[in-house]
């Protein structure tokens, strides 16, 4: 329970942070702005890849490792599984959290879901960290239609 509370106070401040010295950082501030938060997630989700036992490093099909994300990783930072995981089955997954915890204190309004893409830039990179470690190169997005729920998009591109 207190490591959830820590880590999304931290969370918040970084993004807090990276929006303090220009609240309205026009378009190119806040891509900086994303681009700096997303790099802190792909290196946390490196490092959370890499303390990986050996056994869940061995996945056969991409499927495998993305089923590992929405169930084991999520699990290990947000105490919960991932609601839902969709797939075309050529490289294009959609995982999909019905109460993603770091939108759920601004699920009270819709006046809140401009601002969840700032909160939404570290999970992708921590997304594609871990992808990265498991030996899979990605592009993850992610949208927010109504609060808190979150879909991330992890695309593969095929070899």
């Amino acid at each position: 329970m207190a490591d959830t509370v820590l880590f999304e106070f931290l969370h918040t401040e970084m993004v807090a942070e990276l929006w303090a010295h220009d609240p309205d950082p026009g378009p190119g501030g806040q891509k900086m702005s994303l681009s700096v938060l997303e790099g802190m997630g792909f290196r946390v989700g490196r490092a959370l890849g890499e303390r990986l036992p050996r056994e869940t490093l061995a996945f056969r099909e991409e499927l495998d490792v993305l089923k590992f994300l929405c169930k084991d990783l999520w699990v290990a930072v947000f105490q919960k599984q991932m609601d839902s995981l969709r797939t075309n089955h050529q490289g294009t997954y959609v995982l999909q959290d019905n109460s993603f915890p770091l939108l759920l204190p601004m699920a009270s309004g819709l006046q809140y879901l401009e601002e969840a893409p700032k909160f939404l830039a570290f999970t992708c990179g921590l997304l594609r960290g871990a992808l990265c470690t498991l030996g899979i190169e990605s592009v993850v997005t992610a949208s927010v239609a109504a609060l808190p729920i979150c879909k991330f998009q992890v695309v593969i591109p095929k070899s």
